[in-house]
Formats: C-alpha cells, sequence, structure tokens
C-alpha cells in the first residue's frame, strides 16, 4: 500500500501530467472578459441578483488589474486558468457570492470561448504582418518592374521574368494565405458560451447577449457540436501551415540567390550570420531557420487532425493538447514574418548580375520558336525542334545567343533566313518580358497593373483588419462600462 509521502508523489505526478496552466496563462485576460460577460447575462436574465452580481464583478476588476501587473499567478493545483480565476473571486467573496459566477456554464464551454476570443486576436496580428511582407514585395516590383532575371523550372533557366513579375507572385501567394486567415477568423469568432457542459442547460440564458458583449460575429446553436468541434483549431493550422510554405519558399530563394553561384543577391549585415571559423562566410541564418521551422508548422497541423480524428462527440481531455500546438505555431508564424520582411525591405538586388544571367543559358529560345510559328507558320513542334538544334550547336561551340552572326548562319544552313537586327531583338531579355502582354504576363505593364491590385486588395485587407479590431475594442468597453455602472449601484436590467 502506498503510504502518504508517496500518496503525495502520485498526486503530484497526475498534476503535473494534466495540469494546463502554463498554456493557459495566454488567455487569463480573455477568461476574466468572458466571465464578466457570462455573470453580466446572468445578472440580466435574473439568475443572480444584482447584490450577487456586484460581489462577483469588483473581484474580477481585481483580478484583471493583478493580471496585468503579473501579481495574479495561475497555481497549477488547480489545473487551468478557469479554476484559478474562479477561485480567486471566492477568496475574495467567499463561496457563498464566488460559488455562483459558474452557473449555467461549464468548463467545456469556457475553455472554448477563451480559446476563440484570443485566437481571433492572434489571426489579426498574423494578417497585419502579411499584408506589411505583401507590401515590401510590392515596393520590389514598383523599382523592379523592368529588371530582368531569369525565370526558373525545374531549377533550371526557362524563360525571362522581371524581378518585379516575381515579387508579384510572392504577394499574390500571400494574398491567397489572407483569404485563408480570413476565413479561419470568420470560423473563429463565433460565441459558444452557454453550449454548457454538452446539452445546454435549463437556465433561461441569453447566449445573444454574450455573443455582443465578446464582439462574436454569430452564436452556434448545436451544444454538443459546439463541445465536440475544433474546426477552427484545424482551420487556423492549416492556414498557418500555408503561410509558412510559402515563407519557406521563398526562403529557399533567399538562400540559393545569395550563393556565389547565382549571386543575385546579397543580404545587409543585420540579417545574416557569420561563421565560427571562416570570416569569409555570410550565412542565411533566417532563412535557413524559416525554411527548417516550416517542418515544426506543418508537423502541428497533422497533429491537430490525428487529435480529432477518433473521437466520439463530447468533451474529452485530448482536446487539451490542441492550444500548445497552436501557440507554437503562432509564434514561429508571426517571427518568420516579421523578420522575412525586413529582409526584404534590406537586401540588394545584384541587378548586373541577374540579367547576365539570362544571357548566359539561353533562356529567350522560346522566342526564337514562337516566331518561327507567327513569321513563318512553321508547326510549334518544329520549330521546337530547329531551335533546340541552335542551342545544342552553340553549346557545343562554347557560344551563347550574345552571338548573333553564328546564330543567324545556323538558321540560314536550316532554311530560314532571319536577319541580325531580328535575331538580336528576339535575344534581348529586355525585350523578351516586354513582349509578353497577356494578362498576368511578365511584361512591364502586366507586372504594373498587377501589383496595383495587389495594392489595393491588401489595402482593402488591411482595412478590414482594422474594422474586426475595433469591433472587439468597442466590444470591450462595452463590457467594461456595463460592470463600471452595475458597481456603482445601476440594476444591470438599465445597462445591459
Amino acid at each position: 500500500m502506498m503510504g502518504p509521502r508517496g500518496h503525495a508523489t502520485a498526486q503530484d505526478a497526475v498534476i503535473a501530467y494534466t495540469e494546463s496552466t502554463a498554456i493557459d496563462a495566454r488567455m487569463l485576460l480573455h477568461d476574466i472578459w468572458g466571465s464578466e460577460a457570462h455573470a453580466l447575462m446572468l445578472g440580466k436574465q435574473g439568475i443572480l441578483s444584482d447584490d450577487d452580481l456586484r460581489h462577483i464583478l469588483q473581484p474580477l476588476q481585481t483580478a484583471r488589474a493583478d493580471a496585468g501587473s503579473g501579481a495574479l499567478t495561475l497555481d497549477r493545483a488547480l489545473e487551468d486558468v478557469h479554476m484559478n480565476v474562479e477561485s480567486y473571486i471566492i477568496r475574495a467573496v467567499g463561496r457563498e457570492y464566488g460559488g455562483k459566477l459558474h452557473t449555467a456554464r461549464s468548463r467545456n464551454d469556457q475553455v472554448i470561448t477563451d480559446a476563440r476570443l484570443y485566437i481571433r486576436e492572434l489571426l489579426l496580428d498574423i494578417e497585419t504582418a502579411t499584408v506589411t511582407m505583401i507590401e515590401a514585395f510590392l515596393r520590389v516590383a514598383e523599382d523592379h518592374a523592368e529588371t530582368v532575371l531569369p525565370g526558373y523550372t525545374h531549377t533550371q533557366h526557362a524563360q525571362p521574368i522581371t524581378l518585379g513579375f516575381w515579387a508579384t507572385a510572392h504577394a499574390s501567394l500571400l494574398l491567397e494565405d489572407l483569404r485563408r486567415l480570413r476565413a479561419a477568423y470568420d470560423t473563429t469568432n463565433r460565441n459558444p458560451l452557454g453550449a454548457c457542459a454538452l446539452a445546454g442547460t435549463s437556465f433561461d440564458t441569453d447566449r445573444e447577449l454574450t455573443t455582443r458583449l465578446l464582439a462574436f460575429d454569430a452564436t452556434q446553436d448545436h451544444a454538443l457540436a459546439v463541445v465536440s468541434g475544433r474546426d477552427f483549431i484545424l482551420e487556423s493550422a492549416f492556414a498557418l501551415a500555408t503561410v509558412m510554405t510559402n515563407l519557406s519558399r521563398f526562403s529557399e530563394e533567399v538562400i540559393l540567390w545569395t550563393t556565389h553561384e547565382f549571386g543575385m543577391m546579397t543580404l545587409d549585415d543585420a540579417y545574416a550570420l557569420g561563421s565560427s571559423i571562416m570570416p569569409q562566410k555570410k550565412n542565411p541564418d533566417i532563412a535557413e531557420l524559416a525554411r527548417g521551422r516550416t517542418a515544426k508548422i506543418q508537423a502541428r497541423l497533422a497533429e491537430a487532425f490525428s487529435m480529432m480524428k477518433a473521437l466520439p462527440l463530447g468533451y474529452h481531455r485530448d482536446l487539451q493538447e490542441d492550444k500548445p500546438l497552436l501557440w507554437e505555431g503562432f509564434d514561429i508564424v508571426a517571427d518568420s514574418l516579421n523578420l522575412l520582411t525586413q529582409v526584404i525591405q534590406t537586401s540588394t538586388f545584384r541587378t548586373k548580375r541577374m540579367l547576365d544571367l539570362t544571357y548566359g543559358n539561353f533562356c529567350t529560345a522560346t522566342e526564337l520558336a514562337n516566331y518561327l510559328v507567327a513569321e513563318d507558320d512553321v508547326p510549334f513542334r518544329a520549330s521546337h525542334e530547329v531551335t533546340g538544334a541552335l542551342v545544342a550547336h552553340l553549346v557545343e561551340r562554347g557560344e551563347t545567343f550574345r552571338d548573333i552572326d553564328a546564330c543567324v548562319h545556323f538558321l540560314a544552313t536550316k532554311g530560314y533566313a532571319i536577319s541580325v537586327d531580328t535575331l538580336t531583338e528576339l535575344f534581348d531579355p529586355v525585350a523578351s518580358v516586354r513582349r509578353n502582354q497577356s494578362q498576368g504576363g511578365t511584361s512591364p505593364q502586366s507586372v504594373r497593373k498587377m501589383a496595383s491590385a495587389l495594392a489595393d486588395a491588401a489595402a482593402s485587407h488591411r482595412g478590414s483588419v482594422a474594422i474586426r479590431s475595433n469591433a472587439i475594442r468597442s466590444a470591450r468597453d462595452e463590457t467594461a462600462r456595463c460592470v463600471r455602472l452595475v458597481l456603482e449601484g445601476k440594476a444591470v436590467l438599465d445597462v445591459v
């Protein structure tokens, strides 16, 4: 039989294994806000008297102040943030009053409420950082709408593009990420409070009131679905994973472009680290770490889905594990967005090197093939073969498209009389990108048009973030106003 000391040790081990206070600490102020809204609702519905309500609201204000100053620390023996806040109130005013706060709610709906209140703010922060990164790419596009560099497929030179075209591509991908983040926000910003343990409650509650006081867009109706569901966690994790995957792809380009072999980009010294033994090294550590940490974000998404896959409806303690993976995800993505945006803003693009590379590996070959189709009515497959034969001939001789006379002579032997001026124009990468004026193409005209549309979309999204942030701020102020008036002696029915 386990003795007293052994029992205490076992109890400590159980608490250590099951408590969530360290994770919950981020939601402390949100738990207090949710408790204020819930208490006001109970008072308005006559479930609590005005006297009961004042005795509960007063220590909640003290708890808020103590949480802000760091004086309120969570006791892990109380398991979670909810029991800590309730215990704080009971210690202040006794069980006679403090014990009434949890009427008509459960920790099951309370924890989801706290998480939604916190996650929507994190989503807004990520959206803001994503917009800022889009704007950084668009500044590159504005400055380099006509700067030519090789475009790649299979990591091989393909066709010439502009640096502005490359920058607007990244901005476009991030704009898609913004749409996913906004969708995750919309899923998150619904009110679960009042679902209770899983079946609702026999008390006459007003869930629409807490929806308004907490700035939720809507009330989730089905109590069992509310308690069972974590779709807002899954959607948020997915949105973070797509953002981070796009950041990783940009990071890979930073890593490649700053090598001696590519030589198309130079990092600012503030965003590059050196070697412990090689003094010449200038390493792209930020990009490498972002690329590496992408694996963590993708793994957390898989973890979230795996956690949910076999859970019957209802609350299960497994669901306690949803928040640690998401907190880490938000932290990593926020830091990566902020630092990589600064990498964009401070790096130097080596434009002469980019232009030289476009000549070095025949990336305007498609222009000749297209010309033969358009001017000589040659089937594209035949023009493709002729152009490929020209490239092979030049490679064998150690020449490039800059050797125009050699190109003219070879094509003449194949029956195509093309002038030096025409071939020079065809093989000029700057002229090549100017010709690609199809919608979404790489011409400077097209790039500027896309950049303008992207800038409008980014500005619109920044405005949307401001509107949603202001709505949350206004609801928090409204809750505080109602609390203040009740504590000043007003009847709750006169203030909510």
